[in-house]
């Protein structure tokens, strides 16, 4: 009797951890994976985003400024 309930108690008990472990598991990782990816992919893209858009803006400024503003001011030197 005592072989077959610790033979019953292994097989369950394993059964058990194993289905908890692995259920556990999964839902954790898949739940931190997810959180993780969303919150990398929306930290990158907006880092990106931002970083891209700051330096396209500034670039096409700067040009747009000195382009405009050195045109405006040699026209000008030149007519007076």
């Amino acid at each position: 009797m005592d072989g077959m309930m610790d033979g019953m108690m292994d097989g369950w008990m394993d059964g058990w951890m194993d289905g908890w472990l692995d259920g556990w598991m999964d839902g954790w990782m898949d739940g931190w994976m997810d959180g993780w990816m969303d919150g990398w992919m929306d930290g990158w893209m907006d880092g990106w985003m931002d970083g891209w858009m700051d330096g396209w803006m500034d670039g096409w400024m700067d040009g747009w400024m000195d382009g405009s503003v050195g045109g405006w001011t040699d026209g000008r030197s030149d007519g007076w």
